[in-house]
């Protein structure tokens, strides 16, 4: 099977700004449950949801207005055979313009369709990009996941040594 990548692309009546500014803000549109800086080259942050999906993230390239790329350094899913899946992929941020809209691609580069978890993550970035961050975009409001408070187990997170 040839590499399909996971991509996604919204256009937008917005300056390539202030999409790149929703872009950073992950708490805004993917997970108020990030800890560390998403904004800041070289900076690793610590994304979980539950006790489903825990990584580490760093932001490796950033070309203001234009390009946002992060690499995921580590990932751990509970519902895989395979639960390192996603590391060592990248999340890639296109930002391009065309007739006064912005359109933004982002390619999960690494995440294809011989995962496991593909279907799931599959849905999910349609939601997370297709929707909260279009919303973030468009209205100022994303829909991220919020804090988890008790479904959370902060002994996985040592022993998986995440953080």
């Amino acid at each position: 099977m040839d590499k399909q990548d996971y991509t996604a692309t919204i256009w937008v009546e917005q300056k390539p700004q202030v999409v790149f500014e929703a872009v950073k803000n992950f708490r805004a549109w993917w997970s108020e449950e990030i800890e560390g800086d998403t904004e800041k080259l070289d900076e690793v942050f610590f994304y979980h949801y539950k006790d489903v999906h825990l990584c580490k993230i760093k932001l490796i390239k950033l070309v203001p207005y234009k390009e946002l790329v992060y690499h995921v350094v580590d990932n751990q899913f509970s519902f895989t055979k395979d639960k390192n899946e996603w590391t060592n992929t990248k999340l890639i941020f296109r930002i391009s313009s065309k007739g006064g809209k912005t359109k933004l691609l982002f390619t999960h580069e690494g995440l294809v369709p011989d995962y496991e978890c593909y279907k799931i993550c599959y849905d999910a970035w349609n939601n997370y990009i297709k929707k909260s961050l279009y919303d973030l975009i468009t209205i100022g409001k994303g829909q991220p996941n919020p804090k988890a408070g008790d479904g959370f187990n902060a002994e996985i997170v040592k022993k998986w040594k995440l953080k």
